[in-house]
């Protein structure tokens, strides 16, 4: 239960490190986009890069060339999803979400609210979090495509930010 053999902490230190070096240098050739956490998909990915490291690392059944061709074939998944996304508009829209206005000039916008699973407290809570006191000082609170709020706090001016965020209701209307 607490130690087996030697030879089992040398595979797990040997293997560690090998793994460990060539998932750094995929990464690095791969480009700053792959660990991003701009939506949910990027996220995922991050996920299961830690989890296939994990499973090189503790796992006798797997071995370092399989890890590194898992490590090969994520990383080169997330770099043709991203790659396809950013030249074809469908598949842009078909892997990623939009951004989903959940506060706005004042007032909490439940439909909005109720398709994304928020309710007012956790909208509260970010902006306790952000410290913010007071609702009239805030513009919008957007759900981004990564699971994160943005607090957009009153302007003088109109905000360009939200050209891309539906506003809810029958027409489904951009804010701009």
């Amino acid at each position: 239960m607490f130690f087996d053999n030697w030879r089992g902490l040398g595979r797990v230190a040997l293997v560690g490190v090998c793994a460990y070096v060539a998932l750094v240098l995929m990464l690095r050739l791969s480009g700053n986009r792959t660990l991003s956490k701009l939506n949910a998909f990027d996220f995922v990915v991050t996920v299961a890069l830690g989890s296939t490291l994990a499973t090189i690392l503790l796992s006798k059944d797997v071995s370092l060339a399989e890890g590194l061709l898992a490590f090969a074939v994520l990383i080169g998944l997330q770099f043709l999803v991203t790659w396809t996304s950013v030249r074809v508009s469908w598949f842009n829209q078909l892997v990623k979400s939009e951004p989903v206005l959940l506060f706005h000039q004042g007032r909490f916008l439940p439909r909005s609210m109720r398709r994304a699973r928020v309710v007012e407290q956790e909208v509260l809570a970010v902006l306790r979090e952000q410290g913010v006191a007071r609702l009239d000082t805030v513009e919008a609170v957007v759900l981004e495509t990564d699971g994160s709020m943005s607090i957009l706090r009153r302007p003088d001016e109109p905000l360009e930010t939200l050209s891309n965020v539906r506003v809810p209701g029958p027409e489904e209307r951009p804010l701009t």
